[in-house]
């Protein structure tokens, strides 16, 4: 079939790939990712989406009276490397493939986005999963690759109390199975 095909075509296509970081050579390489967001040994690749969405804050009481934006959950799509929608990332945080399989994440270990207007590059550990499909034996998720995501600086305060605002971001997620023993837990 690539026989067949223009070399418009390919280097169309070769684009978009390079553009989504899922060619062969970002597979292999990828990002420089910090020691304690590597996972154990033995884990191998079984999923990697690119997500786009937002980050979903509400405004609320902090400490000593003052207000805050924390986060209340992502709300994302899922793209495979292709660029066809493959799945949703919402509150849990939950990763949803097309196929219904679905894993909920906890965070073990975070890093800075190598942007400072980024939320954090993170590893979790699957706390569960459901489903037959494709993300039902994951054990540990990598975010990676973020661009945007972060609360705003300001504009919340008590006459905001309970007022929500959407930070646009995206992210890649790489989910994989197996590994050694798991890391221990991100402290608070």
């Amino acid at each position: 079939m690539l026989g067949r095909m223009s070399s418009s075509n390919l280097s169309c296509a070769g684009l978009a790939i390079a553009l989504l970081g899922f060619g062969t050579a970002a597979r292999a390489a990828g990002p420089a990712v910090p020691v304690p967001l590597r996972v154990p040994a033995g884990a191998r690749l079984i999923a990697r989406f690119h997500a786009t969405g937002a980050q979903v804050y509400g405004c609320a009481a902090a400490a000593a009276g003052q207000f805050a934006w924390t986060l209340k959950r992502p709300d994302a799509t899922l793209f495979d490397p292709a660029g066809a929608p493959a799945g949703t990332h919402t509150a849990g945080p939950t990763w949803t493939a097309k196929d219904g399989s679905a894993v909920v994440g906890e965070k073990l270990a975070q890093a800075d986005a190598p942007t400072p207007d980024a939320v954090p590059w993170l590893l979790l550990r699957a706390k569960s999963s459901s489903g037959s499909g494709q993300l039902n034996q994951t054990t540990f998720i990598e975010r990676l690759q973020t661009k945007g995501g972060k609360a705003p600086a300001t504009g919340c305060d008590a006459g905001k109390a309970g007022a929500e605002v959407r930070a646009p971001y995206s992210a890649d997620y790489l989910f994989y199975a197996g590994g050694a023993a798991a890391p221990a837990k991100a402290k608070p």
